[in-house]
């Protein structure tokens, strides 16, 4: 009688969970997301949170205008940009920009990528988006799991995590896109870095608050917004952390180690060195998640993470984000502090 009872609680507890997740696939489906392939998913999708806006609700900028930097007097020297370059072409994307868009599907020396951030991870991460010879176009979904970005191709509605670059529900399901090296940094070292470089400029400056914070102090909430993981144990979920992957090559995840390194430590050392990898931590850049305005926001520094090739430094793919973030998607990475 006990192992009947017992059969028909697991039976029971199933067939509710099968029933909430057709309820919720109906939902989705009915919200923009009728030709995605829910069969195909890596993830309980109870744990994709709506994050208030709908599908491309936050829209992607998806043909960047850019202007030469002697010709740009609104973004003071401290502001955070994701800089980088391909083949000889050197590109600036301001978080005032992205701030209110999370994503840039553009074209770098030839190299079709798409830039991404996502503010309540304050993950700034560049990816490749040429998959098997044929380019994806990225949108945002409004939705989020972890508190990180979901966003989809335009391709095959695809839902794609932005903190790891992998697909999580859809047709691409487990497919990665490859994570570029780039770096946010202040927009003088920018300028140091890229004398000839471009900068990105608003398409329709008058469409949003360029330069204004929305989340104002949330760097120094105690607790992330629209989150319902476990907590990482012995540092605060809000403090930043800088995360890359060691020994990755050309941006892959194989034969690659997860290192984690809070941002405090950092800025104490001022310089570490992980095996063949060495950290660096300089003042001058502010944080885009404190104040306001995001040029007035505290100084939280600027991140290099470089591997020794044969005698030369050269930067690899990295993230600074929050501890939370780091446990949530890696919690068997030791935070180093």
């Amino acid at each position: 009688m006990r192992f009947l009872c017992s059969f028909l609680l697991v039976v029971f507890l199933s067939s509710s969970a099968v029933a909430d997740d057709a309820g919720r696939i109906a939902s989705f489906k009915a919200s923009g997301w009728a030709t995605t392939d829910f069969s195909k998913r890596s993830i309980n999708l109870k744990e994709i949170l709506s994050g208030g806006p709908s599908k491309d609700g936050i829209p992607s900028i998806d043909n960047p205008v850019f202007k030469a930097i002697a010709d740009i007097k609104n973004i003071s020297d401290q502001e955070p940009v994701i800089g980088f370059a391909i083949n000889g072409d050197a590109r600036a994307y301001p978080l005032r920009i992205l701030m209110w868009h999370e994503i840039v599907n553009d074209t770098v020396g030839g190299v079709p990528v798409t830039v991404t951030f996502c503010p309540l991870c304050n993950a700034a991460i560049v990816f490749e988006r040429t998959i098997n010879g044929k380019m994806l176009d990225f949108g945002t979904t409004g939705l989020l799991r972890n508190s990180d970005l979901v966003m989809y191709d335009r391709q095959s509605q695809s839902w794609w995590q932005q903190f790891t670059g992998t697909a999580i529900v859809g047709s691409m399901l487990g497919t990665e896109l490859k994570v570029l090296p780039a770096r946010l940094e202040s927009f003088a070292n920018y300028k140091k870095r890229f004398a000839n470089g471009k900068v990105q400029v608003p398409n329709n400056p008058s469409k949003r608050n360029y330069g204004r914070n929305p989340y104002t102090n949330y760097d120094s909430m105690a607790y992330p917004f629209l989150y319902k993981g476990d907590l990482p144990k012995g540092i605060k979920p809000m403090e930043r952390v800088v995360a890359f992957r060691q020994g990755s090559q050309q941006g892959s995840k194989k034969n690659s180690q997860m290192k984690a390194y809070a941002l405090p430590l950092l800025a104490k050392s001022r310089q570490l060195k992980s095996g063949n990898v060495t950290i660096s931590w300089s003042a001058g850049q502010t944080s885009a998640l404190d104040s306001g305005q995001i040029d007035q926001g505290r100084d939280i520094g600027n991140i290099t993470v470089q591997e020794n090739r044969n005698g030369v430094l050269v930067d690899i793919p990295y993230d600074v984000t929050f501890a939370f973030v780091v446990h949530a998607f890696h919690p068997d990475v030791k935070i180093n502090q």
